[in-house]
C-alpha cells in the first residue's frame, strides 16, 4: 500500500482527490453525518479533516492533536479519515453529474435540491441513471421511431378510456421499422418499463423492501448433489434465511459455492405485490384498454430492468458488507497478535523442529543479531540426542540464553520435551523452553526481507532466528511477514484483496505506533510502519545508521536524505533513542513539547534526567499551570506528559506468559472428554474461536460454547494470543477434529492487556434515509401474496447440557469450510 492510499501512514499523509486544500474541505451536512457516525461533534469532523488536508496521519493526530480533535480515539479518527475520503469523492462526482446535466439543459432547481442532497454514491447514481449516456436501449429505440408521445398518451388514455389500439394506429410507420399497431405498442412499453425503472423513488422502495424482507433461498445445482467437491456445501443445499439476519461468513460459504458451480442462490420477495404497488403508481385506471397496455409495462420493467438491477444492487451490499466483516475480524485478530506480550532483550535459542531434515537451531543477543546456527537431530528417525543435547547446553553455558523457542510445527511437543530433558538433566533452571508459534516462519525464511537481513544463512536456518525473534519480540519479527501469511484471516481468499491489504497495513500501523520503534534497532520493515515514514526514508534511515553509526537523538534524524521536516513532525514521537543525548528521546513526548517540559525541570529546579521516570518529582509539579503556555498545549497533552514521564516509554503490551500445557498430553489420541486444559487461541472468527492445545491440531471453541451468557461476537470473549481454560467435549480422531468448550467452565478466561471495542464499520447505508417519502401509490391497498415458509436451515448437534443455540453443521464442517482455500490460490 502506498503512501497515499492509507489515511494513516506515509508523508505525503492521507489521500485527497486534489492538491487545493478548498477541494479537500467537507461540507457542513457530510460532517454532521460523519458526526452522527463515529459519535462526535461535527466540530471535531471538521478539526480532523482539516488536519487530515494538511497532511497529518491518523496515529499523529491521535496522539499529538489531541486539543485540536477535543480527545478523538484512533478508531474515530480512522473512521473519520475513511468517511471524509467517501465524501469528497461523492462531491467530486455530485459536480460532474450537476455538469453533465446542466450540458443536456435538463437541470431543474428540484433535480439539483436533490442532487445536492444525496448523501450516498447510489442515492446519487439513481437520480443520474434517467440522464446518463448509456448503450442503445429497447427504449431508445422506440423514442426514435417516434413512439415517446404513444406511450405518454398511453397514459392519458387510461384515464379517459380511449382504446390503444387506436391510438397505436398513428405511429406505424414503415420507413421507422413500426410495421402495425402490436409494434407500435410494444415500443411504447418498452418506453415506459424504462422510465419505471429509471425513477429514483421506485428503486430506494424496492432497494428498501429486499434489505428488510429479502430472504436469501439457496440450493444445490441440479447433478451436483453428490458430487466429491459438494460435500463441503451440502448445508446449503436446501437453505434459507433472511438477507438483513444472514451471518457474514455464511454469505461468503455461499458465494464460493456459487463461484465453485455447486450453488445458486436467489434473493426472493413478494414479486406479485411489488409489481400490484408498482402499477398503481401510475395513478391511472389498469382495467381499460390503455390501463392494461400499462400494466403489461409494469410487469415487464419490473421483471427485466427493475428487479435485476436492484436485486444485484442488493446482493452486492451483502458482499460488502460479508467481506467488511471478514476484513474487520482479520484485522482485530492481526492487531491482537502483532500486540502479544514480548520476552524482552534476552538471549533467546529458536528451534525449527522437522523429523527426517532435522531440528534447525539458532541462537541470537538480544537485538536478534545471530550468534551461531546449527542442525541437530534429537527425535526420529535419526535420533541423535547426545550430540543434540551437547549443542544446546553448549549455547546456554557460551553465550548465557535464558529461553529456548520452539516452533509448534510437526515435531514441537517431542522437540519441546527433549530440550527440557536435557535442561533438567544438567541441572540449568533458569531457562525456560517456550513453544512458540511459527505461522509465516517458511514465508519469511523465502522472502526478500530475510535475503537481506540474514543473506550468509540457508534458508532453512533462517526460520529458526525468526522463531527466536518472534519470541523476544512478536511486533518486529511478525512486520516482516506478509499479514495473509499469518493464518489469522477468516475467508481471506475470497474478499476484495486490495481492501484486505489496506486494512491490513493499517493493523500493523496502529500496533508498530501504539508501541512505539527503538531508533537504533529496528530494521527497516519495522520502521515503514511508522506514522509518516515511507519505505523509502525507512530504508534512508537503515542506510544512514549503518553509514554513521547509532543515532544520537532523534533531531539528527533531519540528517537523513529525504527526511523532512513534515516526515519529522510526523514520526519523532514514536521514535525512540534509550541512549539518546537528550533525556526526553526515550520517552513518547513529542519533540515539539521538550521546551515545556524542560521549563517543569527549571521550576523544580530538578535537572531533566532527574525527573524523566521519576514520580515523585512529576507529582510536584503543577500541570494545571502550564496548560495553554504554549501552542495548542491543553488538559489532554499534557496528561500524556504526565503519563510518559511516570513511565517513560512504558510497552502497552501484557506481561509475558506462555499456556501450560499438559506434558501427558501431546497428540489427539491423547485427548479424553471432560478434560479440562490450558490453551492458547490463534485465531478468532465469526463462529467461534482455535485454540492450540499443543497437540499439532487446533480445537474450536463454538460460539455456542463461549459463554454461559449470549454472545454476539466471539471477539467480545477472547482474543489472538490469550490464554484459556477449555474442556474437551469431544475428539473425532480419524478427522483429527476437537471440539471444545468454555461454557462449563467457572473462571472467566485470562485476557492479557485492555480489550478494545468493536470496530466501527465503515460501511454505505442500503437503506433510505430518515423522512424519506411513502411507499409507492397503491402499496397500502395491494393485498400481498402467500411468502412461502422458509426451508430448514442448517443445524449441528446440539449443544451440551443446553438447547439455547445450536451450531451450524458439525464442527468438522466449520473447520473444512473455513481453512478450504478456494480452487486456483497459492
Amino acid at each position: 500500500m502506498t503512501a497515499a492510499s492509507s489515511p494513516s501512514s506515509g508523508s505525503s499523509g492521507a489521500a485527497d482527490l486534489s492538491s487545493s486544500k478548498a477541494s479537500q474541505v467537507l461540507e457542513a451536512a457530510f460532517q454532521r453525518l460523519i458526526a452522527q457516525e463515529v459519535n462526535c461533534r461535527p466540530a471535531q469532523v471538521a478539526a480532523a479533516a482539516d488536519l487530515f488536508a494538511e497532511g497529518n496521519t491518523v496515529p499523529f493526530v491521535a496522539r499529538y492533536r489531541k486539543e485540536a480533535t477535543g480527545g478523538l480515539e484512533d478508531e474515530q479518527l480512522e473512521s473519520i479519515a475513511k468517511r471524509r475520503e467517501y465524501f469528497l469523492e461523492l462531491m467530486q462526482r455530485r459536480d460532474a453529474i450537476l455538469a453533465s446535466i446542466e450540458e443536456q439543459g435538463k437541470l431543474t432547481p428540484e433535480l439539483e435540491a436533490a442532487i445536492r442532497a444525496a448523501v450516498t454514491k447510489q442515492e446519487l447514481e439513481d437520480l443520474y441513471l434517467p440522464y446518463k449516456r448509456k448503450r442503445r436501449t429497447r427504449a431508445q429505440i422506440a423514442r426514435e421511431r417516434g413512439l415517446e408521445p404513444l406511450a405518454d398518451a398511453l397514459l392519458v388514455g387510461a384515464a379517459e378510456g380511449a382504446d390503444a389500439r387506436q391510438l397505436a394506429q398513428g405511429y406505424v410507420d414503415g420507413e421507422k421499422e413500426v410495421a402495425d399497431e402490436d409494434g407500435a405498442l410494444a415500443g411504447a412499453r418498452d418506453i415506459l418499463a424504462e422510465r419505471l425503472a429509471e425513477q429514483a423513488e421506485h428503486r430506494a422502495d424496492l432497494r428498501k423492501t429486499f434489505v428488510e424482507e429479502g430472504v436469501l433461498a439457496v440450493r444445490a445445482l441440479t447433478g451436483k448433489e453428490e458430487s466429491e467437491e459438494a460435500q463441503v456445501f451440502r448445508d446449503y443445499f436446501d437453505y434459507s434465511e433472511p438477507a438483513a439476519q444472514i451471518a457474514s461468513h455464511r454469505l461468503l460459504a455461499v458465494l464460493r459455492g456459487e463461484r465453485e458451480g455447486v450453488l445458486l442462490s436467489d434473493l426472493e420477495i413478494d414479486d406479485e405485490s411489488e409489481v400490484f404497488g408498482l402499477a398503481g403508481s401510475w395513478g391511472v385506471p389498469l382495467g381499460t384498454s390503455c390501463g392494461l397496455e400499462v400494466r403489461a409495462a409494469t410487469e415487464d420493467g419490473y421483471r427485466r430492468l427493475l428487479r435485476p438491477s436492484i436485486a444485484n444492487q442488493v446482493r452486492t451490499e451483502l458482499r460488502q458488507k460479508a467481506e467488511d466483516e471478514a476484513i474487520s475480524v482479520f484485522r482485530d485478530n492481526l492487531e491482537a497478535l502483532l500486540l502479544q506480550s514480548p520476552l524482552g532483550e534476552r538471549i533467546v535459542i529458536g528451534l525449527d523442529p522437522g523429523y527426517r531434515t532435522g531440528c534447525k537451531a539458532a541462537v541470537v543477543d538480544p537485538t536478534g543479531r545471530v550468534l551461531a546456527t546449527e542442525v541437530i537431530y534429537p527425535v526420529p528417525p535419526r535420533s541423535d540426542e547426545a550430540r543434540a543435547a551437547r549443542v544446546l547446553l553448549d549455547w546456554v553455558q557460551r553465550y548465557g540464553a535464558t529461553a529456548v523457542a520452539v516452533g509448534n510445527g510437526t515435531g514441537s511437543r517431542e522437540t519441546e520435551v527433549f530440550a527440557k530433558k536435557a535442561l533438567t538433566e544438567a541441572k540449568v533452571e533458569d531457562v525456560m523452553v517456550v513453544i512458540v508459534p511459527e505461522t509465516g516462519a517458511s514465508v519469511y525464511s523465502a522472502s526478500a526481507v530475510a535475503r537481506e537481513e540474514l543473506p550468509e544463512l540457508d534458508v532453512s536456518l533462517r526460520g529458526a532466528v525468526s522463531i527466536a525473534r518472534r519470541l523476544q519480540d512478536p511486533l518486529a519479527e511478525l512486520v516482516k511477514i506478509e499479514p495473509k501469511s499469518l493464518g489469522v484471516g477468516q475467508y481471506q481468499h475470497d474478499v476484495d484483496q486490495r481492501s484486505l491489504a489496506r486494512e491490513l497495513d493499517l493493523a500493523v500501523e496502529t500496533a508498530v505506533n501504539r508501541v512505539g520503534v527503538e531508533l537504533n534497532t529496528a530494521s527497516a520493515s519495522l520502521l515503514r510502519r511508522v506514522a509518516g515514514l515511507s519505505d523509502r526514508v525507512a530504508k534512508a534511515i537503515v542506510d544512514h545508521r549503518d553509514a554513521h553509526g547509532p543515532f544520537g537523538s532523534r533531531r539528527s534524524l533531519l540528517a537523513v536524505a529525504g527526511l523532512g521536516a513534515k516526515t519529522f513532525e510526523q514520526s519523532a514521537g514514536f521514535l525512540r533513542v534509550r541512549a539518546g543525548e537528550h533525556p526526553l528521546d526515550r520517552t513518547g513526548v513529542h519533540p515539539e513539547r521538550y521546551g515545556v517540559v524542560e521549563k517543569m525541570a527549571k521550576m523544580l529546579q530538578e535537572p531533566l534526567d532527574r525527573l524523566v521516570g521519576n514520580p515523585a518529582l512529576v507529582a510536584r509539579i503543577d500541570f494545571e499551570g502550564f496548560a495553554n503556555d504554549g501552542d495548542g498545549l491543553g488538559s489532554f497533552t499534557l496528561g500524556d506528559i504526565r503519563s510518559e514521564l511516570e513511565a517513560p516509554g512504558r510497552d502497552p503490551r501484557p506481561t509475558f506468559r506462555a499456556p501450560a500445557w499438559r506434558q501427558d498430553v501431546t497428540s489427539v489420541d491423547d485427548l479424553q472428554p471432560n478434560m479440562v486444559l490450558e490453551g492458547r487461541v490463534t485465531n478468532v472468527t465469526n463462529f467461534g474461536a482455535f485454540v492450540d492445545l499443543g497437540v499439532k491440531r487446533d480445537g474450536l471453541v463454538h460460539l455456542s460454547e463461549m459463554s454461559n451468557e449470549w454472545v454476539d461476537d466471539p471477539r467480545e470473549v477472547v482474543k489472538v494470543g490469550d490464554i484459556v481454560k477449555v474442556k474437551v467435549m469431544e475428539v473425532d480422531r480419524p478427522r483429527q477434529r476437537i471440539n471444545l468448550s468454555m461454557r462449563l467452565l467457572q473462571k472467566a478466561p485470562d485476557h492479557p492487556g485492555p480489550r478494545r471495542p468493536p470496530r466501527a464499520r465503515d460501511q454505505e447505508s442500503s437503506g433510505e434515509r430518515s423522512g424519506s417519502k411513502q411507499r409507492h401509490q397503491g402499496r397500502a391497498a395491494a393485498k400481498p401474496g402467500p411468502r412461502r415458509p422458509p426451508r430448514k436451515s442448517p443445524q449441528g448437534p446440539p449443544a451440551a447440557s443446553r438447547g439455547a443455540r445450536k451450531g451450524p453443521a458439525s464442527v468438522e464442517d466449520l473447520m473444512a469450510k473455513f481453512n478450504r482455500r478456494p480452487p486456483g490460490k497459492s
